[in-house]
């Protein structure tokens, strides 16, 4: 197995016209672009300060240990609810403002690597438990090829009604909809790539013939490890706050060392009663 800090180029395929295939979250980007567009919703008014600060400890929670199944369904879930009652064109036009968040924050080496896929035959799609209608915008204006995602709310008369309806993304449902898609557009899937940092994305992995383990999650990290399959970092929080948590440590071990040798080099034992 292959362990790399960037990218790892587009070999050529073997026979058969495959597809790359991009989680966006963690992968494309840094973070969640859930958490982005909450932000942007939040000035809007359209949700609270309260859910934004539980959507912030989520974010970090994310980035550094990955997300469980119950937590995704459960994010979903609060999402429609908060939805309801919400116009359809009312949130589309916050997507620009989600757009300036969400940009800066996509990993320049994976564009390059989805281009070079592009330049290679490849067409690139991004598959995401996020909104279908978010991915499609990114899509368009990364120059990728087309997107899968999640329906977040069903509508009534152009409003959400915060009930959770459509595809819901996620886990086995991306493998199936990646073949779906294969199946329609004549894409081979043993010829195809694809990345993903979590190891509910295994299906998907499992599914194509050349998976990539993007900054993953202990699990997926240690699937790929097991089944040989390629490895990338390029987020470097969790690295960042085990370093701090290193330097902690360092410290007060060395301000430990110092009163000691300010007493003599001899640790002091209290005594019962503080005598």
């Amino acid at each position: 197995m292959t362990e790399l800090a960037g990218g790892h180029g587009a070999q050529a395929p073997p026979a058969g016209r495959g597809a790359a295939f991009f989680d966006l979250d963690k992968t494309l980007m840094q973070g969640s672009s859930g958490f982005q567009f909450a932000r942007v919703v939040r000035a809007a008014g359209l949700i609270s300060r309260r859910q934004l600060a539980r959507d912030a400890v989520a974010n970090l929670r994310f980035r550094l240990r990955g997300v469980s199944d119950d937590e995704s369904h459960a994010l979903r879930i609060r999402i429609a609810s908060s939805l309801a009652g919400v116009r359809v064109r009312d949130l589309e036009r916050l997507g620009v403002h989600a757009l300036k968040r969400i940009l800066p924050r996509l990993y320049p080496q994976m564009l390059k690597l989805a281009y070079e896929h592009q330049d290679a035959g490849r067409p690139v799609y991004i598959v995401t438990a996020a909104s279908q209608d978010m991915a499609l915008v990114l899509a368009r204006v990364m120059s990728f090829d087309g997107a899968l995602g999640s329906t977040l709310s069903e509508v009534q008369d152009g409003v959400f009604t915060g009930r959770p309806a459509g595809d819901f993304l996620y886990g086995a449902a991306k493998a199936e909809a990646i073949t779906r898609l294969a199946l329609r557009e004549g894409l081979d899937l043993e010829a195809s790539f694809a990345y993903s940092d979590s190891a509910s994305d295994a299906p998907m992995l499992r599914a194509v013939g050349h998976p990539v383990a993007v900054n993953p999650d202990a699990e997926l990290e240690r699937l790929a490890r097991e089944a040989g399959w390629q490895i990338m970092r390029l987020d470097r929080l969790g690295l960042k706050l085990r370093l701090a948590g290193a330097l902690a440590v360092a410290a007060t071990a060395s301000a430990t060392t110092a009163a000691v040798l300010g007493r003599g080099g001899r640790l002091q034992t209290p005594t019962v009663g503080g005598r």
